[in-house]
């Protein structure tokens, strides 16, 4: 059984092995940075940052941080980033469990717009699209604009007009785009 919650400064350590373990070496030291970073960073709103536990070890790991958008004041948005799943553990439903969890979060939070920069597929289930997405330019260019995608968690909330996406400084590395 795999029990979510959320993580603190204690979690560092097994965050870092989460995405050590979970990333291809060409991205496992700049994404467990990313994960740490976000973790101790002081945003307004909060960012979140979950674990998934299975038999009392830490097998996953998600982070949702705030984004703001140009000219928009009292719009709410977040992006999903990074999310990692142990080897072992992937392809049992962990990482959809983080995400339902996270969007569940955001949406008793009021938060208008979630992001996510990832694999269409994968994140397609779970109602993002790139059509949404385009109302909003990335705080970066992107390697693979394919992958920029959002979901409107609060209807009311949503943005029609082009609107610039600005990140909290954990996100601000152009590598990660």
């Amino acid at each position: 059984m795999t029990r979510i919650r959320e993580a603190t400064n204690l979690d560092r350590e097994d965050i870092r092995e989460v995405h050590l373990r979970a990333f291809p070496e060409n991205e496992r030291q700049r994404v467990s940075t990313l994960a740490i970073d976000l973790l101790s960073e002081e945003t307004s709103p909060e960012t979140i940052s979950l674990l998934a536990e299975t038999d009392g070890k830490i097998v996953g790991h998600i982070a949702f941080s705030p984004v703001t958008a140009d000219n928009h004041g009292e719009w709410v948005g977040y992006i999903l980033a990074p999310l990692g799943v142990m080897p072992g553990h992937q392809k049992r439903g962990i990482g959809s469990e983080l995400i339902e969890s996270g969007m569940e979060w955001l949406t008793e939070k009021s938060v208008d717009v979630l992001f996510v920069y990832g694999d269409p597929k994968y994140y397609g289930r779970f109602g993002f699209t790139v059509d949404v997405a385009r109302a909003y330019t990335p705080p970066y260019n992107l390697k693979y604009p394919f992958g920029w995608q959002a979901i409107v968690l609060n209807k009311t909330g949503a943005i029609q007009a082009n609107a610039k996406i600005s990140c909290v400084a954990a996100l601000r590395d152009p590598g990660l785009w």
